[in-house]
């Protein structure tokens, strides 16, 4: 909806007040015969205004309009709404026989000349509460205030601009969640601090969702019972106006662990069909019957217990109809228990796993009952109604994923999901039809509150996201949580973060995962850490009662898997180093054996730390070291590393192979070196711009009979090669400078100076530009002689003391002008 919130009330119209420049918050009016779930969200109303101005407004429960009052009411349950619109005063053509349907208007009170009402009317219940959350939610009430810690943005005053605002009805009539995959990490904390999944906990996740205009949820199912493990949960939820259902394998409103708890009472005891249909039956009445004054969709039909293939009756003709047997006994008990027409009670068949091959071998489906097709787990739509056919009459729904315990890996500890995957697979399966339900698994609900939010958001209207928007809804979403000024900077972070999360999931992820040879991983790895330190950046920046949303919204998530990539990187680096016997891989196993323990240290920050420990247990979850598909027991396996001795470690060695005609090699990395008597050939760590750099030291020895060799493979034909040689910036201490002389496979040497030319009398020409870049860059043409299979050493050999090389490039018209010099070429070790 419109931006309809001033902080003034100046204009033709004069916007109407919710708290006025006198600090004066207008009173609420509504019916105290309204629906309880109304006059609780009024209630919500009541205190957001209090922490948005600091003036908490008044409640008013008779049908006294008496001057500038806020009048909330449902349309047929409020008599103040109704006599608005016995009156004339309020049009009804956008409430009447409207599904969660709202208006807000401004008008004349007709009791108070002079006075006016800011109205807020809904079509039904759910209307109403999604009104008033409307109005908090522009204010700048985030529905993640209590999920997310998102401070409410403060104003001294606030305005409503005259005029009249329609909601429309949903494209998508239900709209919902699955809170799934639940331990260890939901239930851990919501055991901690509400003592279970309970309507305590549920009463903060009810209130989520209808402001997020959701009106659907499938419960905690693992080891939870909705029903049973707090008889006020189903209660509350239709108090607060919540549909509730069960998930694909549960059906007929019984949760699975409910069966594990019963099922001696029922029957044999088995979950199956054929061999205690009557026990199983029972079973379900008996659930039916406890929740038939709640508002429900009905979960149909039977799968294997425990998340299983139903048993296999030798033939999927014989599997199906079956099924179809089961659904029409549980359609018979429906019909019992409600004593309604079966088409009164909302029911589903979700097609999940292998139930749509039932589906598509020819089972058929009530009409009165939703068809929910499913995706395949990733967010990729398995099955869409047939263009141009008969469309179903019971509709059809998309269960979706953005969390998964299953195969070929569970991904359950961040969010892994790319908006624009998500937007395009959705788009995709509404402009099909899909259009009664939409639901989504978003596993322990944090840290998934961003595709949550954007799945939830889009179920209202599809057709308001475009490809040239979700960029803007990025920013949109990031301006609620953290303010006007950082929402740029925070949407392009929370994008990108998505990107790179949806290449690989953090439990696929190891060291083989990205081509280290190629500097693919490298890259991918720095990129990561780019971003976390642009977070940081702006978490640093943000006001103090920002930073708890932030850190769950962006930086954690992004500071988290940077430590994976950088994490994997380091073993990558280990196994390589460690098959060349370089000592630097032990370097490598100190660095991973850090980046694991700094996983921890997040982990338990978040848990311990974001708004005083508050959401303790929610970063459980093991990520570290897979091997199939479920997580590892006992937590997270840190890597394996190996460490070599110095007995062990090998020096040179190196053989490159040439790659886009040209071969690069970081001066370090040698074939064999010769030394002199007095004199060493000498690694300087991390000098220059890449590496390092090497010289024969010390300086004050002759360099004669010294040498260093280079070896590689070459593609080239050509009798003659183009060498360069980076050096580092030493100016001629020595008179007449500085010579080296080089060669290939022994054939004639070439001589060159190196800095002859880097004095005085060239000092802005050439010393000085030389000295800023800090190196001397010289090329020079070396025969070729013929190689049967391409094999070829390099020798150079320094003339004069003091000479540091960093970098040699064999350039066959591949070589790239860039400040670094190219990245090294491929090799390995002899």
């Amino acid at each position: 909806m419109e931006n309809i919130i001033s902080e003034n009330n100046e204009g033709i119209n004069k916007a109407f007040p919710i708290v006025n420049k006198e600090k004066t918050a207008t009173p609420i009016r509504y019916d105290i015969a309204d629906y309880k779930g109304v006059i609780r969200a009024i209630g919500d109303l009541q205190n957001d205004i209090n922490s948005v101005t600091g003036i908490k407004p008044q409640l008013l429960t008779n049908d006294a309009l008496k001057g500038y009052e806020i009048v909330i009411g449902t349309l047929g349950n409020s008599k103040l709404i109704d006599n608005l619109a016995q009156s004339g005063k309020l049009s009804t053509k956008d409430l009447k026989g409207k599904w969660e349907s709202f208006v807000i208007t401004t008008m004349d009170n007709p009791k108070k000349s002079g006075a006016k009402l800011l109205v807020i009317a809904g079509s039904d219940k759910r209307g109403t509460i999604y009104g008033i959350y409307e109005l908090s939610r522009q204010l700048g009430v985030s529905p993640w205030y209590w999920w997310g810690d998102v401070p409410a943005k403060k104003r001294t005053t606030a305005y409503v601009l005259s005029g009249r605002y329609a909601s429309g009805e949903p494209k998508v009539k239900y709209r919902g969640i699955f809170i799934n995959d639940e331990a260890p990490c939901f239930s851990g904390w919501a055991k901690e601090k509400f003592g279970g999944a309970n309507s305590k906990v549920y009463s903060h996740m009810f209130e989520l969702l209808l402001r997020l205009r959701a009106n659907y949820l499938w419960p905690a199912m693992w080891g939870n019972a909705f029903n049973e493990d707090d008889p006020e949960s189903p209660r509350i939820a239709d108090e607060y106006g919540i549909v509730m259902g069960t998930s694909h394998h549960e059906p007929m409103m019984r949760a699975q662990k409910e069966w594990g708890n019963h099922r001696k009472e029922y029957g044999n005891g088995e979950w199956n069909y054929k061999t205690n249909k009557a026990g199983l039956q029972k079973f379900w009445e008996d659930g039916l019957e406890r929740n038939k004054n709640y508002e429900n969709i009905v979960t149909m039909g039977m799968r294997g217990d425990g998340d299983l293939p139903m048993q296999d009756l030798g033939s999927a003709e014989a599997n199906f109809r079956e099924l179809e047997r089961i659904i029409k006994d549980q359609r018979d008990i429906i019909k019992k228990v409600t004593q309604k027409t079966i088409n009164q009670t909302p029911q589903i068949w979700a097609l999940y796993s292998e139930v749509l091959e039932y589906f598509d071998q020819g089972m058929k489906v009530p009409d009165d009952m939703t068809i929910l097709l499913c995706d395949d787990n990733w967010g990729n739509v398995r099955r869409l109604p047939e263009l141009g056919a008969k469309k179903h009459p019971g509709g059809y729904g998309i269960y979706y994923h953005v969390d998964l315990h299953g195969a070929p890996r569970a991904y359950q500890w961040l969010n892994m999901t790319q908006i624009p995957h998500m937007w395009e697979q959705l788009q995709l399966t509404y402009s099909y039809g899909v259009d009664k339900i939409w639901l989504l698994n978003v596993g322990d609900l944090k840290p998934n509150e961003y595709p949550m939010d954007f799945f939830l958001t889009m179920a209202w209207n599809p057709t308001s996201f475009n490809e040239n928007n979700l960029q803007e809804y990025a920013r949109k979403f990031c301006e609620e949580q953290f303010g006007i000024a950082q929402a740029t900077e925070a949407a392009e972070i929370i994008s990108t973060y998505c990107k790179f999360n949806s290449r690989v999931t953090a439990e696929m992820m190891n060291h083989k995962t990205y081509n280290l040879e190629s500097g693919e991983f490298l890259q991918v790895k720095d990129a990561y850490l780019a971003l976390e330190a642009k977070a940081l950046r702006q978490f640093m920046a943000l006001p103090e009662n920002y930073k708890d949303s932030y850190k769950q919204f962006i930086l954690h998530p992004v500071r988290a898997m940077a430590n994976l990539y950088d994490m994997y990187y380091a073993v990558a680096m280990n196994e390589k180093l460690t098959a060349e016997k370089d000592i630097k891989a032990n370097y490598w196993a100190d660095y991973m054996d850090a980046c694991f323990k700094r996983d921890a240290d997040y982990s338990y920050d978040y848990n311990h730390n974001i708004s005083d420990g508050k959401w303790n247990h929610l970063m459980d979850q093991t990520h570290i070291g897979y091997k199939s598909w479920d997580e590892p027991r006992g937590g997270n396996i840190k890597p394996t590393v190996k460490r070599i001795t110095t007995e062990e470690a090998k020096k040179g060695g190196y053989v490159f192979d040439e790659k886009n005609r040209v071969v690069v090699m970081e001066a370090e990395h040698y074939f064999e070196i010769k030394n002199t008597p007095k004199t060493n050939w000498t690694v300087i760590p991390d000098l220059g711009r890449t590496l390092s750099g090497i010289a024969l030291m010390p300086y004050t020895e002759t360099t004669k009979g010294a040498e260093i060799q280079y070896k590689m493979n070459l593609q080239s034909k050509k009798e003659s090669i183009k060498l360069r040689v980076f050096f580092d910036c030493t100016l001629p201490f020595k008179k007449g400078g500085h010579n080296v002389t080089a060669s290939f496979n022994g054939a004639n040497e070439v001589s060159w100076n190196i800095n002859d030319e880097l004095t005085w009398a060239n000092n802005y020409s050439k010393m000085y530009p030389a000295g800023a870049a800090r190196m001397i860059e010289t090329t020079v043409n070396l025969e070729l002689p013929k190689s049967s299979d391409g094999e070829y050493t390099l020798s150079i050999k320094p003339l004069d003391p003091g000479i540091v090389i960093y970098k040699i490039i064999v350039d066959t018209d591949g070589f790239e002008q860039t400040h670094l010099k190219m990245d090294e070429s491929p090799y390995q070790r002899k």
